[in-house]
Order: C-alpha cells, then sequence, then structure tokens
C-alpha cells in the first residue's frame, strides 16, 4: 500500500533520518516510536507528502486515501461544533447535489432516446452505486455519535467551535478524520487532549478499524491494544518489530544482550587469532596456518551493537527566593465564561514550599484556575489573591500558540533573558537536548515534545519561587519525563501542576484539589492516599467514576435527555431553514433564467422578421409566463415562511 525506500532527510550538517526502508500494508497497526525530535512525525509529513525527503521516495498508491491528524494544526472557525464535523461528508454531500440535479434534467427532458438522455441515466446509476457504497448511516448520525464518543455533550455540539480550547478544536479534527474513512489512518499523538473516556472509547474504534494505521504515542496502554508492530527510530536508523510495543521492548531488550554476547564472543576469537598470527608469523613451518588465520579475519564479518541513544534530558530549576507564608487564597469563588459557571464557592489555599496538583475530568476548571492564578480572567465573585514577593513562572498547555513559530530556539530564550543568565543560554539549551546547530532552528519544525522541552527550558530563565504547570508532560517522552519529576522533586518554592499522569504526580505531590460537579474539594495527602480514600485505583479511574455517578442521577439523566431534544431540535430548524434557502436560490436561478427567455422572445415579437413563426413564439412566451408565475408564487411563499 505504501513503500517507504532508502529515505535520507538532513538539515545542513544533520541527518535525521539515514536510509530508511519500510512498508505499510493494509493490516498493519503500526506504533512509531523513538524519542522526541528522532523523527516520528516528519516520516508521517513524507507520507502525506506535506515535506519532500533529501533522498528516496515515498511510494504511495493512487487509489490509496490517507487520514492525517497532526500534532499542531489550524483550526477552522465559523461553524458550530457538528456542523464542522459535518464537512468530512463533503464528498458525499456534492454526490447528492448532481444527482439531484441530474433527476431535475431526466424530469424535464422528453428525448429518451438520445444519447445524452442515455449518458445522465448511466451517470445518475454510478452516483447512486457510489453512495450506496459510502454512506450506510445518516450522515449527522454517524457524526453526532462520533462527536459524542469523543468527549462532546448534545448541547455542545451547537456552540460555535472557536469557543473550544486547542485541545476540544483537535477533537473536531479528529471526528472529521474519522468520519471520512480513509484507508490509511495517521495519528500524531491523538490522546494529549484526551480524558480516559475519550481514550477508551478511541481504542475501541481503532481496534475495529479496518484501515492500515500509523500511529505516535507516549502511552504505552493505548500502543498495546491499538498496534500490531512496532518501529522504532533511534539515531537516524528503524528497527521493525511486528509485535506491539510492550513486547518489542522485550525483544529489542534480548536483541542488545544477544548482540553484546555474539559481539564479546567474537571479539575473543579475534584476539586469540591475531595472537596466533603475532606469534607465529616469522615461522616458516606455521606460514600456511598464518595465511589461513589472515584470510579467515579477513572474511570475518564484523558483529555490531546497534548504537542506543542514551542522551536524556538534565533539569535543575534556580533555588527559589523567599515568598510569604501564603502564595496563593481564593475565598468564595465563582469562575466562569459570560453566562457559564465553571465552578463556584471555591476555598483555595496554597502555601509556601507546598506542591499541589489539580485533579479532575477535562473542562471542570482545572486550567481555568491556573487562568486566574496568572490574573488572565477575573473571578465573577469572591476573592482571588497572590501572596507578598510570589513571582510565577507559568507552563501553559498551548505552547504552540505562545511560542513564537519564526523564531529559533536559541532566539526563543535570548529575547527574555537578562543579566548573567544570557551567558548561560546554550548550557540551559543542551540540558534541555538542544545541541550543536539544534539551537538555530526554528520553533516551526519542533516536534511537540522538543516545543514542551523549550518551553520548560524558558523556566530556568528566572528564579521563581511559584511554578504553575498545566500539563507538561503531554508531548514528552518517558525519560523526560522522568527527568522533570525528579527536578520538580528536588525543587524549593512551591508548585501547582495540572496532570492526569498518576506515575508523574506519585511521589511529587503533598496535596491535591479535586474538580468535580462545580465545585473544588480540598484533600491532603499524595495521590496514592486520595485514590485509596476514593477507593480507586487510579486517576483515570476518577474520570470513569464521574460518569458512573452521572449515570445514576436521573436529574442529570433527564437534563441530558432535555440537552437532546432540544439539539435535535435547533438542528432540525437548522436544516429546514438551510433547504428552504437552497430551494429559493434554486427558484431565484430558474426564474431569472425564465425573465431572459421572456425578454428575448418580447425582442423578436416587436419586430418579426419573414422566417419567424409569431403563433409558435407567442405559445413559448405564454407557457414561459405560466411556468414564471409558478416560480413567484412559490420563491414569495418560501420566503414569507423564512420570515415566520
Amino acid at each position: 500500500m505504501i513503500s517507504i525506500n532508502d529515505l535520507t532527510v538532513a538539515y545542513g550538517g544533520f541527518t535525521l533520518l539515514n536510509g530508511i526502508d519500510f512498508h505499510i500494508s493494509e493490516t498493519d497497526k503500526i506504533g512509531l516510536v523513538g524519542k522526541n525530535g528522532a523523527g516520528k512525525s516528519t516520516i508521517l509529513k513524507l507520507i502525506c507528502g506535506i515535506q519532500s525527503p533529501t533522498s528516496g521516495k515515498v511510494a504511495v498508491r493512487n487509489d490509496v486515501k490517507i487520514g492525517y491528524l497532526p500534532q499542531i494544526m489550524e483550526h477552522c472557525k465559523g461553524r458550530s461544533v457538528i456542523d464542522e464535523a459535518m464537512t468530512a461528508f463533503s464528498d458525499i454531500f456534492e454526490l447528492e447535489e448532481a444527482l439531484g440535479r441530474i433527476t431535475v434534467e431526466l424530469a424535464e427532458r422528453q428525448d429518451y432516446e438520445s444519447k445524452e438522455y442515455h449518458d445522465l441515466i448511466i451517470r445518475m446509476n454510478e452516483i447512486n452505486d457510489r453512495l450506496s457504497y459510502t454512506r450506510s448511516e445518516n450522515p449527522e448520525v454517524l457524526a453526532e455519535r462520533t462527536l459524542l464518543g469523543l468527549g462532546f455533550r448534545y448541547d455542545e455540539l451547537s456552540r460555535p467551535a472557536e469557543t473550544f480550547s486547542q485541545g476540544w478544536n483537535m477533537r473536531i479534527e479528529l471526528a472529521k478524520i474519522l468520519l471520512s474513512k480513509p484507508d490509511v489512518l495517521l495519528l500524531d499523538e491523538p490522546t494529549n487532549h484526551l480524558d480516559i473516556e475519550s481514550i477508551e472509547w478511541l481504542e475501541e474504534y481503532l481496534k475495529s478499524y479496518r484501515g492500515s494505521l500509523v500511529l505516535i504515542s507516549h502511552d504505552r496502554k493505548f500502543l498495546d491494544n491499538v498496534t500490531n508492530r512496532t518501529v522504532e527510530i533511534m539515531l537516524g536508523r528503524i528497527h521493525d518489530y511486528r509485535v506491539p510495543y510492550s513486547r518489542y521492548l522485550e525483544l529489542r531488550r534480548e536483541r542488545i544482550e544477544q548482540q553484546k554476547a555474539a559481539y564479546e564472543n567474537q571479539q575473543r576469537l579475534i584476539e586469540k587469532t591475531e595472537e596466533f598470527i603475532e606469534k607465529f608469523r616469522y615461522k616458516p613451518t606455521k606460514s600456511n596456518q598464518v595465511q589461513s588465520r589472515v584470510k579467515q579475519l579477513e572474511k570475518l564479518e564484523r558483529i555490531e551493537i546497534d548504537v542506543e541513544d542514551r542522551s536524556v534530558m538534565t533539569v535543575k530549576f534556580p533555588p527559589a527566593p523567599r515568598s510569604g507564608d501564603i502564595v496563593y487564597k481564593s475565598v468564595d469563588m465563582m469562575v466562569g465564561y459570560g453566562e457559564k459557571i465553571v465552578f463556584s464557592d471555591a476555598a483555595i489555599e496554597v502555601r509556601r514550599g507546598e506542591k499541589v496538583a489539580l485533579v479532575g475530568r477535562n473542562g471542570e476548571g482545572k486550567t481555568t484556575l491556573m487562568r486566574v492564578i496568572m490574573g488572565e480572567l477575573d473571578p465573577m465573585m469572591g476573592e482571588s489573591k497572590s501572596g507578598y514577593n510570589v513571582n510565577i513562572g507559568y507552563y501553559a498547555q498551548n505552547q504552540e500558540d505562545i511560542l513564537d513559530k519564526e523564531d529559533t530556539v536559541f532566539g526563543t530564550l535570548d529575547r527574555i533573558a537578562v543579566g548573567d543568565i544570557r551567558l548561560k543560554l546554550r548550557d540551559i539549551l543542551g540540558a534541555f537536548l538542544f545541541k550543536g546547530e539544534d539551537i538555530d532552528k526554528k520553533v516551526a519544525v519542533l516536534s511537540g515534545g522538543e516545543r514542551a522541552r523549550l518551553a520548560m527550558a524558558k523556566l530556568m530563565l528566572r528564579p521563581y519561587n511559584l511554578l504553575a504547570l498545566d500539563e507538561p508532560t503531554n508531548h514528552m517522552d518517558i525519560r523526560s519525563k522522568d527527568m522533570l519529576k525528579q527536578a520538580l522533586k528536588a525543587y524549593d518554592g512551591t508548585l501547582i501542576i495540572v496532570s492526569h499522569d498518576r506515575d508523574f504526580l506519585d511521589g511529587l505531590v503533598d496535596k491535591l484539589y479535586e474538580f468535580r460537579d462545580g465545585k473544588v474539594k480540598e484533600h491532603l495527602g499524595g495521590v496514592q492516599e486520595f485514590l485509596d480514600r476514593r477507593k480507586l485505583e487510579n486517576l483515570s479511574e476518577l474520570e470513569r467514576h464521574y460518569k458512573v455517578v452521572e449515570e445514576k442521577s436521573a436529574e442529570v439523566v433527564q437534563k441530558k435527555e432535555v440537552a437532546r431534544q432540544e439539539y435535535q431540535a435547533k438542528r432540525y430548524v437548522s436544516k429546514e431553514e438551510k433547504k428552504i434557502r437552497n430551494r429559493i436560490s434554486f427558484l431565484e436561478k430558474g426564474i431569472g433564467e425564465l425573465e431572459l427567455k421572456m425578454k428575448d422572445i418580447e425582442s423578436v415579437l416587436s419586430n418579426p422578421g419573414p422566417e419567424d413563426d409569431v403563433m409558435e413564439l407567442t405559445r413559448a412566451y405564454l407557457e414561459n409566463k405560466r411556468e414564471l408565475d409558478f416560480k413567484m408564487a412559490e420563491w414569495e411563499k418560501l420566503n414569507e415562511q423564512l420570515e415566520f
């Protein structure tokens, strides 16, 4: 289906991918793994044709339809969530419009034996066949089901897409790709902005998906559940394993151990052979044996051990200046946007040196609180106040919007660094794995993980005493996460962190604030104590538990049904209005054509020539006039309906 042949990608003197080969068949579900910046996203771009290789080629069959979800994307504005998702069916709608035009033309024509009429019949049958093949269900029902599976509620489907965060817009893009039913799915870290319910829904979808899949993810469980093949990129080369991720780790470890054992055995053999040659080189009686051993060494295929990339991020936050005892406090705080209340009656107190986690489902207000702490959003009611001498270092989720894409890696830090720290920028970037020519790369070409590391490096430039980190590990590989966790444990300031990652939070935080049902509740102790208290296995279960509670609430179920009915009513009105407007446009076009025809006939009748049939012209004029009257009457009636 897709072949990658002797493909090399180089930037200046740096080779990212070096002569790689692999094939993607119809049944492959590939996990593409490797460190941040290894070239995973680049391979997806090469397959899509967004980027060209330095040498080699990517061969894609002409009939293959590709669906690509990048890490970073531009989101459409001006449409509701459901209308944006429905653009996935644009091909179907175009076919339906073409079918409608052909049906009207066939009804108006009477040249049943003509070639043109016969061709229209053939075209109509072809369109009907394509529609019956591509459309198994009502497109709107499919779109609703997919959006609901990805976490949207009925009452959100009519909201403008631009009123949602980037993470939610990513879900809309993912829905569009899934609805378009491509032959090959290329997904670049699709779970970064999904909660557990949506991840599980996507897992089930991908398990039953019949096409090919190439998936980039740092979620081990997700890879194991979805993929059947693992392609590792390391130092420009690939290692291909026909097994899921966890099994690949075992086989990789075994391969390296076998290589080391074989290498050591071969080295002992070489050493003994060289000793024999050196010992008997000048003895005539041993000359034949010596020459035989020399030839043996020359022919020997030397065993090499695969080089492993063991570079890791090294993070050490500057010492925190002393702040007041109370770092942040809110009393009876209500927060929201416009008329929407996100949470209310929030009493939050963060003291100097505490490490606090904000947990709960997406949309419950964790990022909203971060915005309040940063002064980007004012509470509707109550009090919100930072303490004495508090200096906040903020890591936001939407780093791709905050970082200047046209700036370089070095320039990003150099632009905001002041004082003696400017002399250490290269060292800081090196600690975050930006070395050599990497520092001259533009932000626009960085992977999601590299942007995350660059944003974290910015926090090294000043001695903050409060770090507010919103999902800092979303794009980080496992080793980078471990390094960041150790650095945060050693940090002597105050930490407020949003994360769904239990392993990352476990042993790091000593207090949690749970966001649930519009309220904020304090839990003293670490993550494990919180889960034990709630009788949950992990933070994912926390999100799942919310759903169970909601389903048990008759009031919530009733609200959901009301929301669904209101949504359907709005959509029905919207669809009916769209049909009316389309019909009005069709009528206006027909009215214009009839008026032109009548004007031409009037021109001839005002000065008929000897070959003009006045009676026939008069009859045609009256027929056009009658049809015009019918169309005008319908046009007026439809416009009255719109006004009503």
